[in-house]
C-alpha cells in the first residue's frame, strides 16, 4: 500500500473516531433529559434545554473536527474511496456502544460489521 494511501486511511479514521464521539457525547445529552410529548411550546423548551447541556457543545466540537479533517481528506482522495473507508465509524460506533453505553449489539449486527470490515479492506486495496 502506498504511504498517501496509508496517511489517508488514518485521518479517515480519525474522522470516523471524531464521529463516533460526537455521537456518544450526543446520546448521553439526550438521555439525560424527557423527550417532549407534542405541544409546540414543550419542544421549544426542550430545544432550549437541550443546547445548555455542555456535551451538547462538546459534540459540536467533534463535529467540527471531523469536518475539517474530511475536507481535507476529500482534497487528497478520491471520493468514492473516502465515503467508502469512512464506513469505519458503523464500527465504531456499534464497539463504542457495546461497551461504553453498554448497549446490546446482537450477532447479525456484528456480522453486517464484519462485512463492513471486509469491504473496507478491499476497497483500501483497489
Amino acid at each position: 500500500m502506498k504511504e498517501g494511501v496509508v496517511f489517508t486511511l488514518f485521518l479517515i479514521c480519525l474522522t470516523s473516531i471524531s464521529d463516533t464521539v460526537n455521537q456518544l457525547f450526543l446520546k448521553s445529552a439526550i438521555n439525560s433529559i424527557t423527550a417532549p410529548s407534542g405541544n409546540i411550546f414543550k419542544i421549544i423548551k426542550f430545544i432550549f434545554k437541550l443546547i445548555s447541556i455542555p456535551r451538547v457543545w462538546i459534540s459540536f466540537t467533534f463535529t467540527i473536527i471531523s469536518l475539517c479533517i474530511w475536507l481535507f481528506v476529500l482534497s487528497r482522495a478520491d471520493l468514492s474511496f473516502a465515503f467508502s473507508a469512512d464506513s469505519m465509524h458503523y464500527i465504531f460506533i456499534a464497539v463504542a456502544s457495546r461497551f461504553i453505553l453498554k448497549e446490546k449489539v446482537t450477532f447479525k449486527r456484528w456480522l453486517g460489521i464484519i462485512f463492513i470490515i471486509v469491504g473496507i479492506t478491499i476497497i483500501s486495496f483497489t
